[in-house]
């Protein structure tokens, strides 16, 4: 192949050691970062809050009552006379004899290095189980696994020449058992993870070994003699698994998890399926479980299943779910290229954007050459020649001979390049390239696609994806017998079995909540059924005003009048739901450009602005293309950090074909936008919220969203929501921020920076957001619960600590003492967990999708052995299989039963302010995805690309840090007025 050269300790109880935290939060480092009848409204009298298993003892910090500033007797609700418990160790940021709050030191703008676990910290034990509801059986993809009396023993594996491929790494340990399992291995069968541990189920007959293993390379030669590569492996005893601590633990007699027997018994059940299929992540693909299907641009779906070994109550657990996945397709190279430019390559030259696209599609994929027979070698792409293969030349000796790369593939290999007008693709790294002819080569099976999927592949995707419960079921037990663990020699080996029946476990279909709208309505009650409802005869129960509104049309497709008539359509059906909404607006409508989107919403922004001699313009309407590129994101960008203007965008399509059920949606959203609410739960402003309703409590939802993947710079964008009406805990008002790249720990909950004028300030997002509660509800608040998205189990422990140690944190930096008991609770969507109705033949046990229904929950058998956790489902399905939430409450000083905790979450999710539906996720932790998402929206092109490296910068607060001392680009700021309302929604 030619070439050329280029340049380039003891358990603790439920609480914290002051002196241990101290002395952790100081390990500062730079890195890482109804009615019983059901007939109408049920009865006004107060709940009793007490339920069966309730915890005592371990509530916040008593709050003196004489410091609340109290709202007006007006109010809804009273503040209950009586303190919250008290816990005085309980709170992360302790509290010293004379009554100052201890910080451990100032954290601001420092990135914390935390343990992956800690013993310093218990999450919250389970306080009992939920009584409330109607009691039913649900299945679960969960499949009990006997726990192995053997032992485990683990050893450490060193391959010398170091070796970075798990799959070279598995065969030199393959061919390792293979010569030596039957004499040095004393008969064993080990497991591998690939990389530096083998465990056994017994000791080897020796604790340290040497042995030389040959392998030949397959892929060397072509009629001559194979490369033999030798490879020393040394084998070192190192420790032995407690399996009675598992067992103790499983019997929720500890609360640690021993983590190394669960990985050993994790990857022993993987062991067979790695070799029999294509191993990504925790999943496994192959083309031979389903017949892959196109997705279009050179990409297919794989069929494959998911395979994790669980800790749970009713013992060791696997759980088993079916996986798809976009992997690229093993095409030649120019039958891949012309799928992805869509056209002929073999007659027509290529463009100079068709090579930016092909070298992007093809940058680090595997191919294998097929012009030398058998002999199948592989290499990565890493780019893509400037000129035709016709046109390259190379030096063949010392001397400078040149050489084509026509004649040199003709000469060598005997291989006619037919299509010389093509590029060929560069392989190797940047100081050695090697040009390979693309119909020599062929893209390697296997290969995951990991960028995002086009509009169109996406429904593809989707498509071959969804499954209704019933086919989902039987696909996940006929993969389990498929995979014959009774026969897998490794599970076998280690004394495990798995059984082939879907766990069978008890579960609560909890009330649908009553739901308030205005009394000028036919309805003002109403009890939404099987998760659903609508807004016929309902006026929203705080419906604002709209007087002064513009209309940009940025297709060019709708004509004026049709425009026209789609705004007094929406204005008109506004009006309905309960707004005052004028049904002309300030100037005509205004037709635009796309490309020219800033100068179009500055023009109508100002004149209407003239029009109205200084008023403000309240909204702006805006009609964009189906397909609009950028146009969205630019225009909210330039709307809520520029204009400080409200917009609601309207795509063309439901311009022209008009739905009430889509208008109505749209003019809930327009309502909550400017500062409305569309509904309350009854039981809200009623005051019957057990832990809620009593004192003022503010509820918080957080998340961080990434970047996808390939983008190796751009910031993570952090949100956090607050509710600022009490006690309806209906309207949520939100934060954002930028912090460091793939940053899981929300940086600027709270911080302190210096200010040349006023020394020392305070701030962050809880810290702002409990200020502009009090600001809306003339209370500080006396409970915090807060909802946190997005963590993976492995974070646990470093979510809680910082963000709980932040929230201390802003709460002492607005008053002495003032330390709010917290409940901090993880939202987990991204789980296997699937639950499925006992009986598909029993339409009453189903909603229509085929679904568990609404307000199922799950706290039993497959939950976590000792602490705090439950499975959700709060949505009706619309299509496919019900993913339900899983809630983690990992503290809790608010001392909440499983009933209380359970029952707010499900009741909160029937207050979305978007569609008249139950949810699938608690809304404040929904509003803070939808904030962060919109937040990208706000970073410039440059800063997109660039991104940077440091800790965070918020938009909440003036006196944001200058970037250079962050380390992040900050975002925008918000404008005032937009900040207080859901702009996000």
């Amino acid at each position: 192949m030619p070439t050329r050269q280029m340049k380039e300790s003891s358990e603790q109880q439920h609480l914290v050691i002051k002196t241990h935290l101290q002395n952790f939060m100081n390990q500062v480092q730079k890195g890482p970062k109804t009615g019983p009848n059901g007939k109408g409204p049920p009865p006004q009298e107060s709940h009793n809050t007490k339920n069966k298993g309730r915890r005592r003892g371990r509530g916040g910090r008593k709050v003196d009552q004489g410091d609340i500033c109290m709202r007006p007797s007006s109010r809804h609700c009273t503040v209950a006379p009586k303190p919250v418990s008290e816990n005085p160790a309980g709170a992360l940021v302790a509290s010293t004899p004379n009554g100052s709050v201890e910080n451990g030191g100032d954290l601001s703008g420092m990135e914390m290095s935390f343990p992956a676990s800690s013993k310093s910290l218990s999450f919250a034990p389970r306080p009992g189980f939920g009584q409330v509801g109607t009691k039913c059986i649900v299945k679960a993809n969960h499949f009990f696994a006997e726990l192995p009396e053997k032992d485990l023993n683990q050893y450490d594996v060193t391959i010398t020449p170091e070796v970075s491929s798990r799959a070279l790494n598995r065969a030199i340990m393959e061919e390792l058992v293979r010569l030596y399992r039957e004499t040095d291995l004393g008969a064993r069968l080990p497991a591998y993870d690939g990389r530096k541990s083998l465990y056994t189920a017994g000791e080897l007959p020796f604790t340290w070994k040497e042995f030389k293993i040959k392998l030949v390379d397959e892929e060397d030669g072509i009629n001559g003699p194979k490369r033999e590569r030798e490879y020393e492996v040394v084998i070192k005893f190192v420790a032995r698994a407690n399996m009675h601590h598992l067992g103790q633990f499983l019997a929720g007699k500890r609360a640690d998890a021993p983590q190394e027997a669960l990985q050993i018994l994790d990857i022993v059940l993987r062991e067979l399926s790695t070799k029999r299929y294509c191993p990504i992540g925790r999943s496994f693909f192959s083309p031979d479980i389903r017949r892959p299907q196109r997705l279009g641009d050179g990409l297919e779906s794989w069929c494959g299943f998911y395979q994790s070994i669980r800790p749970t109550q009713m013992g060791l657990s696997l759980n088993i779910d079916m996986a798809s996945a976009a992997f690229i397709e093993p095409l030649p190279v120019i039958e891949f290229v012309a799928q992805l430019l869509g056209k002929d390559v073999l007659s027509r030259p290529l463009s100079d954007s068709d090579r930016v696209k092909i070298k992007k599609a093809l940058r680090g994929v595997k191919v294998e050459v097929t012009h030398r027979g058998t002999v199948r070698r592989k290499y990565r792409v890493s780019g893509l020649t400037a000129q035709p293969t016709r046109e390259l030349v190379f030096p063949v000796d010392d001397n400078s001979t040149m050489k084509s790369v026509v004649e040199y593939f003709q000469e060598m290999y005997g291989f006619t390049i037919q299509h010389a007008h093509l590029p060929c693709l560069q392989v190797g790294n940047q100081k050695k390239a090697n040009y390979l002819p693309m119909e020599a080569c062929k893209i390697v099976e296997g290969q995951l696609y990991t960028k995002r999927l086009n509009e169109r592949q996406i429904t593809a995707f989707l498509k071959v994806t969804c499954q209704r419960p019933r086919d989902r079921e039987n696909d996940i037990l006929q993969t389990v017998q498929h995979n014959a663990y009774d026969q897998d020699p490794y599970a076998k080996e280690f004394g495990i079995k798995i059984s082939e029946k879907l766990a069978s476990v008890e579960a609560r279909i909890l009330p649908a909540p009553w739901l308030k709208y205005h009394e000028a309505g036919k309805e003002k009650d109403c009890l939404p059924q099987v998760g659903q409802w609508n807004m016929m005869n309902k006026k929203m129960i705080n419906g604002m005003t709209v007087t002064r509104w513009a209309c940009i049309n940025f297709s060019r497709s709708v004509q004026e009048s049709v425009a026209r008539g789609f705004c007094n359509e929406l204005a008109q059906m506004c009006q309905v739901s309960g707004m005052e909404f004028n049904l002309e607006p300030v100037i005509p409508i205004y037709n635009a450009r796309p490309e020219q989107v800033e100068k179009a919403l500055k023009h109508v922004y100002h004149a209407a602005m003239n029009k109205m001699k200084g008023k403000e313009l309240e909204l702006l309407l805006a009609i964009l293309p189906d397909n609009n590129g950028s146009l969205y994101g630019d225009l909210k960008r330039i709307c809520e950090t520029d204009l400080g203007l409200m917009s609601q965008c309207c795509l063309t399509k439901y311009v022209f074909k008009i739905t009430k059920q889509y208008l109505a949606n749209v003019s809930l959203k327009i309502n909550v936008k400017m500062g409305g609410r569309n509904t309350v739960l009854l039981d809200a402003i009623s005051c019957r919220i057990p832990l809620v309703s009593d004192i003022p409590t503010i509820i918080f939802g957080a998340d961080v969203t990434h970047p996808e993947k390939g983008e190796d710079s751009s910031p993570s964008i952090a949100a956090v929501v607050a509710s600022q009406d009490w006690p309806e805990v209906t309207k949520y008002a939100g934060l954002v921020c930028a912090q460091a790249h793939r940053q899981e720990l929300i940086q600027d909950l709270y911080k302190t920076w210096h200010d040349p004028v006023r020394g020392m300030v305070s701030g962050g997002m809880i810290r702002d957001l409990l200020v502009s509660f009090r600001k809306a509800t003339g209370q500080k608040p006396l409970r915090i619960i807060f909802y946190r998205d997005g963590v993976s189990e492995g974070q646990f422990y470093q979510v809680l600590l910082y963000e709980l140690d932040a929230i201390r944190k802003a709460c002492a930096s607005l008053e002495p003492n003032y330390q709010p008991p917290v409940t901090f609770i993880v939202v987990q969507k991204r789980h296997h967990t699937r639950l499925f109705a006992n009986n598909h033949r029993d339409r009453s046990s189903m909603d229509k999708s085929g679904n568990i229904l609404p307000g199922t929950v799950v706290d039993s058998k497959i939950c976590h052995p000792t602490e705090f956790d439950f499975y959700l489902c709060s949505h009706a399905g619309i299509q496919g299989t019900s993913r339900p939430a899983h809630y983690h409450v990992l503290w809790d000083e608010n001392n909440f039963t499983a009933d209380g905790i359970q029952s707010l979450t499900n009741n909160l999710c029937y207050t979305y302010a978007r569609c008249t539906r139950s949810v699938s996720v608690v809304p404040p932790a929904h509003y803070a995805h939808l904030a962060a998402f919109r937040a990208r929206f706000y970073m410039e092109p440059e800063m997109q690309e660039n991104g940077s490296t440091g800790g965070g910068a918020s938009n909440g607060a003036k006196g944001t840090r200058a970037a250079g001392e962050s380390g992040v680009r900050p975002l925008p700021a918000l404008k005032e007025n937009v900040k207080r309302v859901m702009f996000y929604c």
